[in-house]
Order: C-alpha cells, then structure tokens, then sequence
C-alpha cells in the first residue's frame, strides 16, 4: 500500500485553508446575528414595544351600570346596587377541583351551588366567566381576594349588580338579567359579553330594551408585575350608563294588585282610560327576577318548573282563556248595531234548545221574562244564545275585534299569544266544516272556540267605558301615534250597557257581580263577572247534581274573570282579572274591588290586604320562603323514604 506524504506546503496549505473556512463561517453567523437584531430591533420594534407594554400594564374592561327603571312617578322598578362577586375563568384554572373547594370552604357554598358552578364549567367554553356567587359581604371577597395568587382562574372583582326592591311583584313585567350566551359572544366577539359582572337582558323589558338599557362600557389601565401583582393604577376611562326607562305603571298599584292576588293563579291589568298607559300589569305566582339576576339554583328552578300554578308563564299576555260572560256587554253593543231593541223580550226557562241538544242557563230554574239591560245585569245565558242566533256569529265578531279581543298590541314585550275571536270562515279554513248555530250560541257567551288573553280583556273594558279604540301603551318615553279614535258607536248604545255594567255591581244583590262594589262614598264601578268552564258538564253530571265547580280537583274547576271601569260616570281607569281555576267571576270582581279601592283610598285598601295576609301566611316573599322551605323537607323525606329500599336491592337475602 501507498502511504501519503505531508510536506511542510501542504500542512500550510491545509491549515490555511481551514482558516479561511472557519472565518467565513463565524462572519456568515455574525451576519445572520446582525440581521436579526435589525430586524428584531427595528421591523419588530413596535410589536415588541406593544408586547413589553401589555405584560407591564394590563387593561380591564369596566361593565357598564344599566339604566334604571322607573314608574310613571319616577319611583324604581329596577336599580343596581353595589355588589362584590367571584368568578371562575376556565381557561385560567389549573386544578378546577382544587379551586371549587377551596371556595366552597372560603365562601360556604352550599351542595347546590357546588353542583351548579360544576354543571356550568364542564358546559361553557375557557372564555366565558362561570357566576360562583353574587352579592358577597366585604369579609369574604376579601377573603378570596388574598388567596387569588394561589387560585389562578378564580377572579374576585367588585361592580354593580340588579336588583328589584318589589321582587316577585314585577317578576314578569321586567324580566331579568343573566350572563351572556356563548352564542351571543360568538356572534359579535364583543369582550364586554365575557367580562365578569357584566349580564343581558334575558327576558321581558330586560331583553327587549337592552339596547336602551345597557350603556357603553368604560377602560381601566393598571401597571402591574410579572406575577400579576398590582402597582399603580394609570387612567381610567368611566362607563357610561344606561338610559332611563320611563313606564306607564304605577308601582304602588303592581305591587298592591300582585299581593292581591294572594295564593291565586291569575292576572291582573289595570289601563289609564284617558292615555291608554298600563298602570297594573301582575302575573302571579312569579319568579323573583332577583334570584334568577344572581344565579338561580337547580332546586329553585326545579321547584319552579314543576309548579302547576305556571310561575314561569306571563298570563297577562300568555295565558290564554275562553272570556266567559264578560263578552256579553260586547254581544250587546253587536246587538244594538243591528237592530236588536234594548226593551225586546227574551222568556228564560233556564234551557234553551238547538236541535236536539240543550244549553243551560246559570240559573236552572230561569230568569222568566228578560230585557237586555237586566239580561247584563244578572248575565242571563238564554237572552244572548236567543239574540246572538239571531244576529249570527258574523255579526258578533266584527264587535269583538273593534273591542280588542283576538288583537296583538305593540307592547315590547317578544313572546305574546293573541287568542282567536272565531267566526264562520275561521272554522271552515281551520276545520273544514262549517259554522253552526250551536257553535254561534256557545260564542255568545264567550265559550266555545273563543280565546282571549287577560290584556285583552282590560282593553275590553277600556273600550266599552270610553268608545274609543284605545291601544295599551306601557313606555312613557317613547313617541307614539295620536291615541283612541272613536269606535263610532252610538252614544245611547253605549249608555244602555254602561248602565247594564253598572247593575252587575251597584243594585244590592240583584247583579251578578255585587260583591265587587266599591266601599267608596260616591265612586260606583261598572262591571261584569265571567266564569268559563274548563271542563263540560254532561247529562249524566247534571242529574248527579255535580255542577259545582268548588267540587271538583283545582285544574278542572272553573277560570274566574271580571272586567270593569270606574267611576261609571267619567271613567278613569279600566280593569280585568282573571283567577285560573278560580271557580266563578264573583272571586275575580272582589279581587278588582281591591284593586280599584287602592287607586282611589290606598290606606283603606293596605288596611284591608293586611287582614287577608295574615291568613295566608304572609306576604309574597314570606310564602315563597314558604313554599322553598316544604318543597326542599318533602324532596329530602322522599330521599329518606327510598334510600332503605335501594340498599335491600343491593344486599342478599
């Protein structure tokens, strides 16, 4: 083998080489080196210098305060009111079960708020804040405050929060407010939605106002260290707040007409006869808008859900009931339209026939001979099947609908149900079959296929006391069109049913409706009872003798309405009450008596709502504590009650 020979030139050749190499690579790195602290320090420049400046000061969105709401006398329906809250950010959180726990401890959370914040987390996306307590006393938000170093994810802060000083009483009329969906922020990707504290408008005027309601968020910028420590507080851009909302309500009358109501499921509304403005708008039982504000828990709203009295539903403009005998004053007015004599006479026998099938009057034994004015009077059920066969349902339901019945009002309000006023091409396009004179008879006293909502029933009322075709209004800073054109009806028509209204209430006994008369010294309501049957009476009831609602389960027993105005001779305000299951309209027109005496003598009436309270238990908040008290002992006796058996089945014999 041939073996290499190194020369002195070659050694100097190769290390020379080797020089050139290694020099050319430390230049080639000091190059790229340069570069990239030119690029670094100037292409970059403002990128980094944004960067730098975010991880020394950090800024904050402040949520903006709501706009209150108020009454027509600027007393508060909804205010906010300072409030210390903690929050979990789930993309923050490092050991969710560690952190729950340490503020179950700090906070004394109870069972159901522990498995409400865990439902929530496991639910909303690392974004979105999850509520763990509203509403806290210095002492523990300070609590957590100190411990928020070693709780990363859980964020204590301090703002205002809603609240609603008559609670359950404007439940429906105002809604509540909650934090934003994901939905919502995925849809504008407004960091306001996400920031803790900050909540929408979820139902009611909250939700149809929020636009009005909500304000423009203000900006807090504060210097602080690398752990996150605060140094100094640098400028602060402040929020602005919401507007006002102005309505039409009196708040000592809501809240009067829903205590009212006491232990009853029903509706009241009460209309200002000469602007239209709702001054009354009660649905009852409610929810109390402050619990659902805070974050309601799985027991309260369990309770809720599974209430037959419907505590969820606004009944003003969502339930829905056949009117009863309040339509009569209404058929009157299509009767007088066409041609029917206030004096003509109607024989009641207490049974009219149709064929071969028979309707009753309320009076078995009859009303003997009868005229339209005592046909209001004592709500004789045979005069009006007698007179609306005559006239015909066509002729009826044009009446109905310039009354308000079957109307949809521009109220702000998104979920409303409208009811049907029926006629003969209603039911052969709904049907297919064609209208009869049987069907004409039912409608005639507000039975049959006719539905109306307790709103529409007030409007009723409004219209027959002032003629003209006045819409409900419920914002009082809000522009509307020129208010109740005349509904061209006859002067002398609508005097004869005023005065057929005003018998119901003022003739010591004889009207079916006296025990709704005001105790007030020269101030007399006009009014009309309805009952309407929930469930038929048959043949076989009949000579059972049971057609006594009181008799039967709640559910099946009669819907208890009363519509009225007062004073009869200048009417003022309009009124209309409607009980579910309350058995007869004559519980429905004590309930507006109340009402009505509240507006004219609201000492009187406080006195008289204070005897009945004591009966029931309290006032509204007192029985809902109540209710939430037996409702959680009895779901605890029935855990009781079936743990032994669940261990049997586990154990052999």
């Amino acid at each position: 083998m041939k073996s290499r020979v190194l020369t002195d030139q070659a050694l100097a050749f190769s290390f020379t080489r080797r020089a050139l190499m290694l020099g050319a690579a430390q230049l080639g790195a000091g190059g790229l080196l340069v570069g990239r602290m030119a690029w670094l320090s100037i292409a970059q420049n403002a990128k980094y210098d944004r960067l730098a400046e975010s991880n020394r000061v950090q800024s904050q969105l402040i949520p903006p305060r709501r706009g209150w709401i108020v009454d027509r006398n600027g007393r508060p329906i909804a205010v906010n009111r300072t409030s210390f809250r903690v929050d979990l950010i789930p993309d923050r959180l490092q050991d969710p079960d560690r952190a729950i726990d340490e503020l179950r401890q700090l906070l004394a959370l109870s069972h159901d708020d522990v498995a409400r914040i865990k439902e929530a987390l496991d639910k909303a996306p690392g974004y979105q804040p999850v509520p763990v307590i509203e509403n806290l006393d210095y002492e523990r938000y300070a609590a957590v405050s100190v411990r928020q170093p070693d709780l990363p994810g859980v964020a204590p802060s301090s703002g205002f929060a809603r609240s609603y000083p008559a609670g359950a009483a404007v439940g429906h009329l105002v809604g509540y407010v909650g934090p934003a969906t994901a939905e919502q922020f995925q849809a504008t990707r407004d960091p306001l939605l996400i920031t803790p504290g900050f909540k929408v408008g979820k139902e009611g005027l909250e939700k149809s106002m929020e636009p009005w309601l909500r304000g423009k968020a203000g900006a807090k910028r504060t210097e602080v260290t690398a752990h996150g420590r605060l140094v100094a507080e640098l400028t602060t851009r402040p929020e602005q707040m919401g507007h006002t909302l102005h309505l039409t309500i009196d708040a000592g009358l809501q809240e009067y007409a829903a205590r009212r109501l006491g232990p009853n499921s029903g509706a009241v509304s009460v209309i200002d006869v000469a602007t239209g403005g709702l001054l009354a708008f009660v649905s009852m039982p409610a929810y109390d808008p402050n619990t659902f504000s805070d974050g309601i828990s799985p027991t309260e709203w369990a309770m809720l859900s599974g209430n037959d009295h419907l505590p969820l539903t606004n009944k003003v403009i969502q339930g829905l009931y056949p009117p009863g005998s309040t339509v009569k004053p209404m058929v009157a007015l299509a009767l007088l339209q066409w041609g029917v004599a206030a004096d003509e006479i109607v024989h009641c026998s207490g049974v009219y026939r149709v064929g071969n099938a028979q309707f009753h009057c309320w009076r078995h034994s009859g009303h003997g001979p009868i005229d339209m004015r005592r046909a209001i009077q004592q709500s004789c059920d045979v005069y009006f099947y007698t007179m609306g066969r005559r006239i015909g349902i066509d002729k009826i339901a044009p009446m109905a609908r310039d009354l308000g019945l079957g109307a949809k009002f521009d109220l702000p309000y998104a979920m409303q149900r409208y009811g049907t006023v029926p006629d003969s091409a209603w039911k052969l396009r709904r049907y297919k079959h064609p209208w009869t004179a049987a069907d004409t008879v039912n409608a005639a006293i507000g039975q049959g296929y006719m539905l109306v909502n307790p709103l529409q029933l007030s409007v009723l009322a409004a219209r027959i006391a002032s003629g003209r075709a006045l819409d409900p209004r419920l914002v009082l800073n809000r522009r509307y069109g020129p208010q109740g054109p005349s509904l061209n009806i006859p002067p002398s028509h609508l005097e004869l049913v005023h005065l057929g209204m005003r018998d119901v209430v003022n003739t010591g006994g004889v009207g079916s409706g006296s025990a709704s008369r005001l105790p007030l010294a020269g101030i007399e309501m006009a009014g009309k009872t309805g009952s309407a049957q929930v469930r038929r009476i048959s043949m076989a009831d009949r000579r059972a003798g049971r057609t006594a609602s009181e008799a039967l389960p709640w559910k099946y027993r009669d819907h208890g309405h009363f519509i009225g105005f007062a004073p009869v001779e200048e009417p003022r305000y309009a009124i209309a009450v409607t009980l579910e299951h309350g058995n007869h309209g004559g519980a429905a027109g004590q309930v507006a008596r109340d009402v009505m005496t509240y507006l004219f003598a609201p000492d009187r009436a406080m006195a008289t709502l204070a005897t009945m309270e004591s009966g029931w238990g309290g006032d509204i908040a007192q029985r809902m504590a109540a209710d939430v008290a037996r409702w959680q002992a009895g779901h605890l006796q029935t855990a009781a009650d079936q743990a032994p058996a669940e261990r049997s089945t586990g154990e052999p014999d």
